[in-house]
């Protein structure tokens, strides 16, 4: 292998890795329950307003907020229990871990906590049904 075959396999394998385990996250969280994938799907676009570090870490937050939600779906957590009372500071503690910040619009914070009470609204019917089926 020349020197220039190491260099473009590592350039291949920065495009190509993200890539993929950019679609293995989205198919994790397609296979979450509706609420938390709603939830997810509205922290994961509120967290595209923070810059990421490096491809590596910005792909470690997302396999991460998987898994947490993962285990959350698995243990019946609510959803509030995850995110708290306000998922904005929620989403700020979770990605400072994994890069400096950015910018977040006032609007996008307003959007974050809407979605994550409709998120939370249905899981509370879901329950209701659940408990319904029981009887």
């Amino acid at each position: 292998m020349t020197m220039s075959d190491t260099a473009n396999s590592g350039l291949i394998a920065k495009l190509v890795g993200p890539k993929r385990r950019w679609r293995q996250y989205k198919t994790r969280v397609r296979q979450l329950p509706p609420n938390y994938r709603a939830a997810v799907e509205a922290i994961e676009q509120h967290m595209m307003h923070f810059v990421p570090v490096d491809g590596e870490h910005d792909a470690s937050r997302f396999d991460d907020l998987a898994d947490l939600f993962e285990q959350a779906a698995a243990d019946g957590t609510p959803i509030r229990a995850i995110v708290g009372e306000d998922p904005v500071q929620f989403v700020g503690t979770f990605v400072a871990n994994y890069s400096d910040g950015g910018y977040v619009p006032a609007r996008a914070r307003k959007q974050l906590t809407e979605a994550i009470t409709r998120a939370e609204q249905n899981q509370s019917r879901h329950r209701g049904r659940d408990d319904h089926a029981d009887r």
